[in-house]
């Protein structure tokens, strides 16, 4: 019995050598910085309208102002990027993200403005290499193949989030279930123009090329899978690689 216990203890301890600790709270190795994702967290705007503004101080320049719902009465989701935080460690501002030509804006508004949680599940997306990968606390639950923009119509790289999900019955081009993104491209297969849309296809053998305006086509066996896991404020990471 001794030695049985014994050998268990030795393997579970190679075991956790060979795992390692996790960033993220999933008990596997740490994230290459590709798949990484760090952010203060997202969450739905708690207050009528805000002020965005260029520093975290009320009497800085307004760069925009967000209203509690969008169009449709959509909820305003953002995508807080780092946080200001007082002596006693509370937050009293977040940079979030500002949705919208150039992409990478980001501006400032008071951390009572916002009803944050932590942010537990991202979506990585490889535009070289043509492939998602979702991750939910830490782990890869998913991976495929997407189509990404043509030349001259690239999917943008850099940190997006979702703004809202549909049923696209009206278009059949963007498969059986679609996100809206924060991210904007020169041309977009999404409807009114521009944004970059992650989405299925009704033309599955375009899977793993560079065909679309700017959005990032899947399998429909694959978004309707993304379906379960991404919500608004999920982040997108595109990537060059």
């Amino acid at each position: 019995m001794k030695r049985v216990f014994a050998r268990a203890v030795l393997i579970g301890a190679l075991v956790a050598a060979v795992a390692g600790p996790s960033a993220y709270g999933g008990g596997t190795t740490p994230l290459s910085p590709l798949a990484s994702v760090e952010v203060a967290g997202s969450g739905p705007l708690a207050w009528s309208s805000v002020a965005v503004r260029r520093f975290p101080d009320r009497s800085a320049r307004v760069i925009t102002t967000f209203t509690q719902f969008r169009e449709h009465f959509h909820p305003r989701v953002v995508l807080a990027l780092e946080a200001r935080r007082d002596r006693e460690g509370k937050p009293t501002w977040y940079r979030v993200e500002i949705p919208g030509r150039p992409n990478g804006r980001s501006g400032w508004v008071p951390a009572a403005s916002v009803d944050l949680r932590p942010v537990d599940r991202w979506l990585v997306i490889y535009r070289s290499t043509r492939k998602f990968e979702l991750y939910v606390d830490g782990r890869l639950k998913r991976t495929g193949p997407v189509a990404v923009g043509r030349p001259g119509m690239e999917t943008p790289i850099g940190l997006f989030f979702v703004q809202a999900n549909y049923v696209p019955s009206q278009y059949p081009i963007l498969g059986a279930y679609a996100f809206e993104t924060s991210g904007y491209s020169k041309l977009s297969d999404w409807p009114g123009g521009g944004i970059v849309g992650v989405h299925g296809t009704n033309t599955p053998w375009l899977i793993g090329q560079a065909v679309s305006h700017g959005c990032v086509r899947l399998r429909n066996s694959d978004i309707l899978a993304l379906r379960r896991y991404v919500r608004p404020g999920t982040p997108v990471k595109v990537v060059r690689a």
